[in-house]
């Protein structure tokens, strides 16, 4: 076993650049384990770095991807948490070695035991989107029984766990989606749900305590109009349109949230679904060298839940 098939991106542009290659399999350096990847989570970040809007953050070539799930093959020198034949998940931190491949080479501690009652397809879905949502929720937010908490793309990856967490904290939770989404959401949670093609939030929404802003631009500056006195503002988008200043200049905070690759940061997350009192939501899975579909699918912005890479 020395050659894979993997995705890989020499240029930066539209989905036509990820191109499926066959390439080498990597080697598990100090502190890593070989991963047989069984699912890699498709998110939007990784179409904001493919399409080049922060070429710093790339090196190209690369083979993308942050969330997997899979097998361990081989551990590297000094790891002693994983062992070959464990299922495990998590976020990778960015390199030229993503999750778009048969396998990965990853740090162990960026790692997780795969929750028990999920395949590594979901498994995959996980990672960064729950631990987004913890971030900002659990962590920065600390939102709390009665708070009123806002999430704009509710029906979207990070959006629809944090419906989850915000319910299961005690909150009265709102959030904004199409229509069709409308019935899925108050299972997961919603108490108000809002359709964005028709109305501006802002008119609809009585004052609230927290907004977690996943579409950003425009809604930045335009979620502040709906935050009580002492509010916050968590930013997730790439362009969150708003920042500390012109919180704290109407008496509001902002805070912008990131995920950072940590097993530690899943133990919350992989207790929750093995309680079965969260789940991630996979909408479709795609083959491998389908990832340029997927893209194409996640940059239209109508995915439910989550898409998954599957070798």
């Amino acid at each position: 076993m020395t050659r894979m098939h993997a995705i890989v991106q020499s240029a930066f542009g539209g989905p036509e650049v990820l191109t499926p290659t066959e390439t080498e399999v990597p080697e598990p350096g100090p502190g890593e384990v070989l991963v047989r990847v069984g699912g890699a989570g498709v998110n939007p970040g990784d179409t904001v770095l493919r399409a080049g809007r922060v070429p710093e953050l790339v090196t190209l070539p690369w083979t993308p991807g942050n969330d997997v799930a899979g097998v361990v093959e081989r551990v590297g020198a000094g790891v002693t948490r994983f062992a070959p034949g464990d299922e495990v998940y998590g976020m990778l931190p960015l390199s030229s070695r993503g999750a778009y491949a048969d396998y990965t080479a990853a740090p162990a501690v960026a790692l997780a035991a795969k929750p028990k009652n999920l395949d590594l397809a979901h498994a995959a879905a996980v990672p960064l989107v729950a631990i987004t949502a913890w971030q900002a929720l659990a962590v920065l937010a600390r939102v709390r029984p009665g708070d009123r908490v806002l999430i704009h793309a509710a029906a979207g990856g990070v959006g629809h766990v944090a419906v989850q967490l915000a319910e299961e904290f005690g909150a009265h939770v709102i959030g904004t989606a199409r229509p069709a989404k409308h019935d899925w959401l108050r299972g997961l949670g919603a108490d108000e749900l809002i359709d964005y093609t028709a109305d501006d939030f802002r008119t609809v929404v009585d004052p609230v305590d927290v907004v977690l802003d996943l579409v950003g631009g425009a809604y930045g500056p335009r979620s502040l109009d709906v935050l009580r006195p002492g509010g916050l503002l968590v930013g997730a988008a790439i362009d969150p349109g708003t920042d500390e200043r012109e919180a704290a200049a109407r008496g509001l905070r902002y805070a912008w949230v990131t995920a950072e690759p940590s097993g530690r940061a899943l133990e919350p997350i992989t207790d929750r679904i093995e309680a079965g009192r969260l789940r991630v939501t996979v909408e479709r899975t795609y083959p491998l060298a389908e990832a340029a579909a997927a893209h194409r699918a996640i940059e239209e912005r109508r995915t439910t839940g989550k898409l998954v890479l599957v070798p």
